[in-house]
């Protein structure tokens, strides 16, 4: 069952840095649309539209990469961390369900609990 916690937290911090990177393109996109445009309006309002969307992007995907990181000490926070953002995942189709199925049935075996009790 170690392997599974270990796969869990890399599926977690992995997910969290795409959407990191998938941030970042939004922003690039909609911020060099707005120059390409030629307009002073439109490139105004997408500079904060993209703004707004990376801020959001950077905001949601943050809590994986935590979570993945506890998950590797073996901290009980991150059990429950990655188990609330498993279930938020399962609306995610398709790879957010997969990994959200994958990490709720991983992180619920009595095995695993037992080894993020407190010694």
């Amino acid at each position: 069952m170690e392997r599974h916690i270990y796969v869990v937290a890399a599926l977690h911090i992995g997910m969290s840095v795409l959407g990191i990177l998938l941030g970042i393109f939004v922003f690039a996109l909609l911020f060099f649309i707005g120059d390409l445009a030629n307009d002073h309006q439109a490139q105004f309002v997408l500079s904060i539209v993209a703004k707004v969307a990376f801020g959001f992007i950077i905001l949601i995907s943050i809590p994986g990469i935590i979570a993945g990181i506890g998950l590797f000490k073996r901290n009980e926070w991150a059990r429950i961390l990655t188990l609330i953002l498993s279930v938020i995942d399962l609306v995610n189709f398709p790879f957010g369900t997969a990994v959200g199925v994958y990490s709720i049935w991983a992180l619920v075996q009595p095995e695993v609990v037992q080894q993020f009790k407190p010694a």
